[in-house]
């Protein structure tokens, strides 16, 4: 895997597998549209590199309470308004089309995916879908604490919660809120209500919290929650990210197995996103999501939908494919098959952040879904 992310940071395309490369994206769309290729709802979506999603994150609000500095800072707004929410029936509809095509997990993302009202609704209708084999929720905490026993009770099996800083005055210099208590209020209520594994993530920025380190490996292996530190990616709206802001994974694995022997842990799939390793000592584990330093396209298995309702292939796409107006023109299942089939089949091969002429897509990451 850390070959075929040095081939997309160096700008390689490699050829499309064979029996993809023979027929155009095209004339398959073609087909698709005119009838002559029907749309077979149990046969799996595939890319033209021959790589198959299974995972797809849903994005159930734009609005966040938080204005993190890597996402959407204080003095940025959200442009244009907010474009109407795909309500929980739609939501239902896009994601069992989408369990039809080989969709295995879901994930519920925002904005705070806990400011949208009755989420437990939902987390009940997809927990209870056919084929779907996982259900998981990116929250901020804020709100954890108090909706974390109805979550659970509607079928939601594991949470992740964003947690940057233990400093109170760090904490809210990078989410433009002082609100770290409310958070370890939330952990403490998500272990309560059976929640397993609750992960940590955490983005670390060069000169801001990169001197925390050890301590929040600390308080994982305290907690028994595993952590992931996520690169700093080019993903905000204030479009202030610099490279040299990034804090690259190398650097914080060494800082982390010069205190704690680590051994690494073997991936379920490849498309696994973090590199994980065991503390040798059994307690716990930590996980790296490389995306600028050691990119994982290759293997990406993952699809976005937007609370607006637009199939995005990739976070840094610069296209989508809008399934919300079909979807409210009630048109047929068949139909909007064919534009999931097309719109995956046309997937990017890689992000090209490492490219000279790299440009972030139009959409931060408040509104794309974390």
């Amino acid at each position: 895997m850390g070959d075929a992310g040095n081939e997309v940071a160096t700008g390689s395309t490699p050829q499309a597998p064979i029996s993809l490369a023979t027929t155009s994206q095209e004339v398959i769309a073609s087909r698709l549209l005119h009838g002559q290729l029907r749309s077979n709802p149990r046969m799996d979506l595939v890319d033209r590199f021959g790589r198959v999603p299974r995972d797809l994150r849903i994005s159930v609000t734009e609005r966040c309470n938080f204005r993190c500095t890597y996402c959407l800072p204080e003095e940025e707004h959200l442009h244009g308004g907010r474009p109407p929410l795909l309500s929980f029936e739609e939501i239902d509809r896009l994601a069992r089309l989408f369990a039809e095509r080989g969709i295995r997990k879901f994930r519920l993302t925002g904005g705070e995916p806990l400011l949208r009202k009755n989420l437990p609704d939902l987390v009940a209708k997809l927990s209870s879908m056919a084929g779907i084999e996982d259900l998981a929720l990116t929250t901020n905490g804020f709100f954890l604490a108090e909706v974390a026993r109805d979550l659970a009770g509607a079928g939601l099996k594991r949470v992740s919660v964003s947690l940057d800083s233990l400093q109170p005055d760090v904490f809210a210099r990078l989410t433009g809120r002082r609100a770290l208590n409310r958070v370890l209020q939330g952990l403490d209520a998500a272990r309560a209500a059976g929640f397993s594994p609750i992960k940590l993530n955490t983005v670390l920025i060069r000169g801001e919290n990169d001197g925390e380190i050890l301590n929040l490996v600390d308080f994982a292996r305290e907690t028994g929650c595993p952590i992931r530190f996520i690169e700093f990616m080019p993903l905000d709206s204030g479009r202030e990210w610099t490279r040299d802001r990034v804090v690259p994974t190398d650097f914080i694995l060494e800082a982390i197995s010069a205190r704690f022997p680590l051994v690494p842990v073997i991936p379920r799939t490849a498309s696994e996103t973090a590199r994980c390793f065991a503390f040798e000592d059994g307690k716990g584990e930590v996980g790296f999501i490389a995306s600028v330093t050691r990119p994982f396209c290759a293997h990406c298995n993952r699809l976005r939908l937007t609370a607006d309702g637009r199939l995005r292939t990739c976070l840094f796409a610069h296209t989508e494919i809008d399934l919300c107006t079909p979807l409210r023109r009630s048109a047929p299942d068949e139909e909007i098959h064919a534009l999931i089939v097309n719109g995956v089949y046309g997937k990017e091969w890689g992000h090209r952040i490492a490219e000279p002429d790299f440009l972030p897509p139009q959409r931060g990451m408040v509104r794309i879904g974390g």
